[in-house]
């Protein structure tokens, strides 16, 4: 059953894509990090499956069981008032029938927006773009025929799984985001690519909003606007920086046996609590 506001949600993100400015999508792993997103402005949340993965005790590339991420998508979305769009893979299906029945699922849980990925976990080849483009029709028509909006991110893993010779990645990843785009995609990803030279044709070569992901030599978020990126996702990455920050309180606890990076910048209690005081 459609959830109340959920056509509105969906419209809005989906405008989003549009400008123009460029969308800012955190990524978060749980009810916590959405509600701090979400309370520093930004006007949708991602999730990341390597997050929410790792916070139910899985490693990433669809290992976790599937009704287990679905109920991490729940209260994530039931968390926040803004949009919410899940990282669900390659749809934890073999089959576009299969993706069709999980993305219903996952609309079914509160969000407006799905990330579909065409790379397979462990191997250096992709799913073929037919199988993929099935996928992203089957997750349309699942959605028209439960009375759901959907947004599509259609992602494609050239670049990020080093498919192929060098030379054919562009041409490659060119030819996959516009056939995802003619199947149903609203915004296109290209996860893996930082050069601003390579951003740019991108931009210009692919028929559609392009979305990239923040690395460490990912160009600053007025350049990439300035080259037509659409939207920016932090994947997993604010997720690993906060286990990267509970490992430097645990060992200055565990070889000093002081406390330092547990109290600086802390947020309050109070003020945590107050995350969750809906009023």
């Amino acid at each position: 059953m459609t959830r109340p506001g959920q056509r509105e949600r969906a419209a809005r993100f989906l405008e989003l894509h549009r400008g123009p400015r460029i969308l800012l999508l955190p990524n978060a792993w749980d009810a916590a990090s959405a509600r701090l997103f979400e309370e520093e402005g930004f006007p949708a949340i991602g999730t990341t499956s390597a997050g929410v993965a790792y916070s139910l005790g899985f490693p990433d590339g669809q290992q976790a069981p599937f009704p287990e991420m679905v109920a991490a998508i729940e209260r994530i979305a039931r968390a926040v008032q803004v949009s919410v769009t899940a990282d669900i893979e390659s749809g934890f299906g073999e089959s576009a029938e299969e993706v069709g029945e999980n993305v219903r699922a996952v609309l079914e849980a509160g969000a407006v927006g799905v990330n579909l990925e065409d790379g397979r976990e462990g191997e250096d080849s992709l799913i073929p773009i037919s199988l993929h483009s099935e996928k992203i029709r089957s997750a349309r028509e699942a959605a028209l025929a439960a009375g759901f909006a959907l947004v599509v991110n259609a992602r494609t893993d050239v670049f990020l799984d080093a498919i192929g010779d060098p030379t054919t990645r562009f041409d490659e990843a060119v030819a996959r985001a516009n056939a995802y785009r003619h199947a149903g995609a609203d915004c296109l990803f290209v996860p893996g690519v930082t050069e601003a030279a390579t951003i740019e044709r991108l931009v210009r070569a692919i028929d559609g909003p392009l979305n990239v992901l923040a690395a460490a030599a990912t160009p600053p978020i007025s350049e990439l606007e300035r080259l037509g990126v659409a939207r920016v996702s932090l994947g997993s990455g604010p997720m690993r920086a906060t286990l990267a920050l509970l490992r430097r309180i645990a060992r200055e606890l565990m070889d000093g046996g002081t406390y330092a990076t547990l109290t600086e910048g802390t947020i309050p209690y109070a003020e945590t609590n107050r995350l969750f005081a809906r009023t």
